[in-house]
């Protein structure tokens, strides 16, 4: 009998124990919710500071026992801010009687991280090479790929390079979505972990409140922002960019043989830049181009609308720049040679154009258009 109580006693204490270490260690992983929401939180409030110009980053996000809804769990975070710019973040979450400290980084990312991006199908033909330039030290490699999961969706033919990594979309299987045809990938092939945000294009309210020029369709030189009908180029017109120009197109651009619209080189004009926000399409017919006579890719942005559906660049066409049109089917005729990225709905680069990245269009700041702070890194205590 004095063996039975003994024997009861130890595996009551060892039930108690038990129990007791299951309600620290759910105590805990409660904590370490909450002090994630504290994160997402703060990054949530980072991101609405863009709502309103001019940016500030004053005051940054912060809060004190905050309560988890649905729970009674608390976060309490502060956001500061480092000498070199980066943006940390401490997140304390409490749950009865455990904490958990998380400590993170955000930094600023725009919509060009990478090289080629489609939100269906991409193709590139025989002969594409695609690689990267302008990468400092540390930077990532480069990547194309696509939102989606369907079959043969990335389409790569004979004598492709890729220097680089393909991705494929949420938890795709690459060996499906990418139908290789005899394609030199140096780096992986890999299916993403989370959606590839694709923020809308919107038309800043200055630009779109402007009263509309009309229709530009003679050779022209333009020094102001300003918004027009379409422009309707004929043959050899050029329209010259001669100032930091912000243009909202809203209905086509068509350029006729050998048009084109040209920015001044840096050492006419050192400020020239064109950003093109366009609400049609884009036809650029035989040896005509957007000539981008800096070749910085980042003098020249175009932003597709929603109501921009196809973008056509034709043979031996030099473009330097970079296009965000996530609703338009972008194609690179043959030899069309591209420095820059593409965001597209649909992407084909045609035989033999290579498409060279520019590594530095992922170096943003708050004023550049379409940006927002994810997590960069983090880490428990």
């Amino acid at each position: 009998a004095i063996m039975f109580s003994i024997m009861g006693a130890a595996l009551l204490r060892l039930g108690l124990s038990s129990r007791i270490f299951a309600v620290r260690t759910a105590s805990q992983i409660k904590a370490r919710c909450a002090a994630d929401a504290g994160i997402v939180k703060a990054l949530y409030e980072m991101n609405e500071k863009f709502e309103i110009t001019p940016w500030s980053e004053n005051p940054l996000p912060q809060a004190t026992d905050e309560i988890l809804p649905e729970s009674g769990d608390t976060f309490s975070y502060t956001v500061t801010v480092d000498a070199d710019g980066t943006y940390n973040i401490e997140s304390i979450g409490n749950s009865d009687q455990a904490e958990k400290n998380v400590y993170g980084s955000f930094k600023l990312q725009g919509v060009f991280e990478f090289a080629i991006f489609a939100k269906n199908d991409l193709k590139l033909n025989y002969g594409v090479i695609v690689d990267g330039y302008n990468y400092g030290a540390g930077a990532s490699p480069l990547k194309i790929g696509t939102e989606s999961i369907d079959d043969d969706d990335i389409e790569l033919f004979y004598n492709t390079v890729i220097n680089g990594n393909v991705l494929v979309g949420l938890n795709g299987d690459p060996d499906v979505v990418i139908r290789d045809l005899g394609t030199t990938i140096t780096g992986r092939s890999y299916a993403a972990t989370q959606i590839i945000p694709l923020p809308l294009v919107t038309v800043p309210q200055w630009l779109d409140d402007l009263s509309s020029g009309g229709d530009i369709t003679n050779a022209i030189t333009i020094t102001n922002s300003g918004k027009y009908t379409e422009i309707n180029l004929r043959h050899s017109d050029v329209i010259t960019i001669d100032g930091a120009v912000t243009l909202y197109i809203t209905d086509d651009i068509t350029l006729s043989n050998s048009a084109q619209i040209q920015i001044v080189d840096a050492a006419t004009n050192p400020n020239a830049s064109l950003t093109l926000y366009l609400g049609g399409n884009y036809e650029g017919r035989n040896s005509s181009s957007i000539n981008n006579l800096t070749t910085d890719p980042k003098k020249l942005k175009i932003y597709g609308l929603e109501s921009c559906e196809d973008m056509r660049f034709k043979n031996s066409t030099a473009f330097y720049g970079a296009i965000y049109a996530p609703d338009a089917d972008v194609t690179f005729d043959n030899s069309a040679s591209a420095y820059g990225s593409v965001v597209a709905d649909e992407f084909e680069q045609k035989n033999s154009a290579p498409f060279h990245y520019d590594a530095s269009l992922r170096d943003v700041n708050v004023n550049d258009e379409f940006v927002r702070f994810v997590v960069q890194r983090w880490r428990e205590e």
